[in-house]
């Protein structure tokens, strides 16, 4: 029997761009299904009763919430091509710790920089400079936090290199001149098909966040 896999998800989101750049990796057909994240779908509250939020992935009518989990459960799943998740366990440690890094800080950093102005938004600036330069760190001289291959932090970190220019732009300030590395990262990820055919345009995302801004009555 065919596996049956659905994605609900909302075109901007970096969480929901992680599934997509996973189930790509592997190879995955699957059904994408757009939610109006102001007028939930009566399937996303079916398939995510808990947290009502997108990404869920849907597989033969069994529901995965949360998109770490998500990520893990297609590396499980489909383990013939690209793992994603190194099999020594403390490698794997070490790669969950830096997910969950990026979701605990870079996220709830980055939100400030497009919602906030004045010294809140210098000290968000400041704060993001200094979790890519950890990342940095961590990187090292690998060309992927997976090693020669794309893996599961750059899954969990890539997605938000299309809301860079947002950030950017936002924000009045250049990445590439604070960390180099990690924009040279980036453009690696990009020239593979899973990432570039994953990531939304840069611009199309700052329009977004004008919006946002005018809706949460930054601007």
């Amino acid at each position: 029997m065919a596996d049956e896999v659905t994605l609900l998800d909302f075109w901007a989101s970096p969480f929901g761009i992680r599934v997509r750049i996973a189930l790509a990796e592997k190879g995955v057909k699957y059904e994408y299904s757009e939610q109006n994240l102001r007028d939930k779908s009566a399937l996303l509250l079916k398939m995510n009763p808990v947290y009502k939020r997108i990404p869920t992935l849907i597989h033969n009518g069994r529901s995965v919430c949360e998109s770490l989990i998500i990520v893990q459960y297609v590396d499980d799943v489909w383990k013939g091509k690209a793992p994603l998740l190194p099999s020594d366990p403390y490698q794997r440690a070490q790669s969950r710790f830096w997910a969950d890094f990026i979701d605990k800080k870079v996220f709830e950093i980055t939100k400030k920089i497009w919602t906030t102005k004045g010294e809140e938004l210098e000290g968000a600036k400041k704060d993001f400079i200094e979790c890519l330069k950890l990342l940095e760190g961590e990187l090292g001289d690998r060309p992927y936090f997976g090693g020669e291959n794309l893996g599961y932090v750059d899954v969990a970190f890539v997605p938000f290199y299309c809301w860079f220019y947002a950030y950017e732009t936002c924000g009045n300030f250049s990445i590439e001149a604070e960390c180099p590395k990690i924009i040279a990262w980036a453009k690696r990820c990009m020239q593979k098909e899973s990432v570039s055919k994953s990531l939304e345009q840069p611009k199309k995302v700052y329009e977004f966040v004008l919006e946002l801004r005018k809706r949460f009555g930054v601007d």
